[in-house]
């Protein structure tokens, strides 16, 4: 039997699967979970995991892990722990035949095509061309972003820097919202990942808090880390201010997903992921999301092609690294 070792490493933890092969299906065995500060080296929590199954446990040859942090020539450093890791070196010490080091959130691209329906959700139904590329973007603590380019051995995951590009303000209100983040964050220029993000959600409601003067509004108490979820709360409650800043950060996501859809091409699909897809599942297939996603001139009837899901398992940077070692085996 094919055994295949994949990890989601983060900074605050670590899980490591083994999955097995069973007519071409991907099956998790066995799963952990690590606190990643309580280990100074990795290879030495990777032989900890393998030794825990026992002497009769397949022994994976291949693995693929999900990390926290750019990687470039098969190296990274972890954004958030000492760990510095090399690809050819880790296999060494694992006793592993090969392994591949790729940022956590470009993996997701590797899990797309195999996803099952409890993994992810329609948002808009489209026309899916399977010789095309994909895409996906999620909102978390950051916006992440990353492409997928069909090639004969599958997709090839292309990591991003597309949330850093410029916040461009389609109305008045968000105009003035870019302006007082500029002056309240002391920032030159504004990326689209200050307001599409769950810390941009937050920010948006600061902007609000602040510009209708609602010193004695309850979420003006709430500290800058919370912000961002109890403003969701208060939205879902109706409550008219939070439910503003939500609608607002909602049409800023949707035109930056169209946009994405417009700078690759994305007729493959493009899929909705972070920590917020599974919460605002409903949000995001509103109009509010759903029209700036559309509303794109002349290129509108292109985009309208674009298939658009939500990626909503929360393992799904797991299970999308053990897509990735399956196409290791060639």
């Amino acid at each position: 039997m094919t055994t295949l070792l994949a990890g989601d490493i983060g900074g605050t933890k670590t899980l490591l699967a083994l999955y097995g092969l069973e007519g071409g299906r991907l099956i998790q065995r066995r799963c952990e979970r690590f606190t990643s500060a309580d280990w100074s080296d990795f290879a030495e929590l990777v032989n900890h995991f393998l030794a825990s199954g026992g002497a009769t446990e397949p022994r994976p040859s291949y693995g693929c892990f999900a990390v926290a942090g750019p990687v470039r020539s098969g190296r990274v450093k972890l954004t958030n722990l000492p760990w510095q890791l090399e690809q050819a070196e880790l296999a060494r010490a694992c006793q592993l035949q090969h392994v591949e080091l790729v940022n956590d959130f470009a993996v997701l691209i590797y899990g797309l095509p195999h996803l099952s329906d409890g993994q992810q959700a329609t948002l808009r139904p489209g026309s899916a061309d399977p010789s095309a590329p994909v895409a996906i973007l999620g909102a978390g603590t950051g916006l992440g972003v990353a492409m997928g380019i069909p090639t004969p051995q599958g997709l090839v995951a292309v990591p991003s820097e597309a949330s850093h590009a410029e916040f461009a303000p389609r109305s008045p209100e968000e105009w003035q919202l870019k302006r007082w983040l500029m002056e309240d964050l002391g920032l030159e220029r504004l990326s689209i990942e200050r307001v599409v993000s769950g810390t941009g959600l937050g920010d948006v409601m600061r902007w609000l808090l602040a510009s209708e003067a609602a010193h004695n509004h309850p979420l003006a108490a709430i500290e800058s880390g919370e912000l961002p979820a109890a403003t969701a709360s208060a939205a879902a409650t109706g409550e008219a201010l939070a439910r503003r800043a939500l609608d607002l950060w909602l049409g800023a996501y949707g035109n930056a997903a169209g946009d994405l859809a417009l700078h690759c091409l994305c007729l493959g699909g493009l899929w909705v992921g972070g920590g917020t897809a599974g919460k605002l599942l409903e949000e995001l297939r509103s109009d509010t999301f759903l029209g700036p996603f559309l509303q794109k001139g002349r290129l509108s009837p292109v985009v309208e092609q674009v298939p658009v899901m939500a990626l909503i398992d929360p393992e799904a940077g797991l299970f999308s690294a053990a897509c990735r070692a399956r196409m290791l085996l060639g």
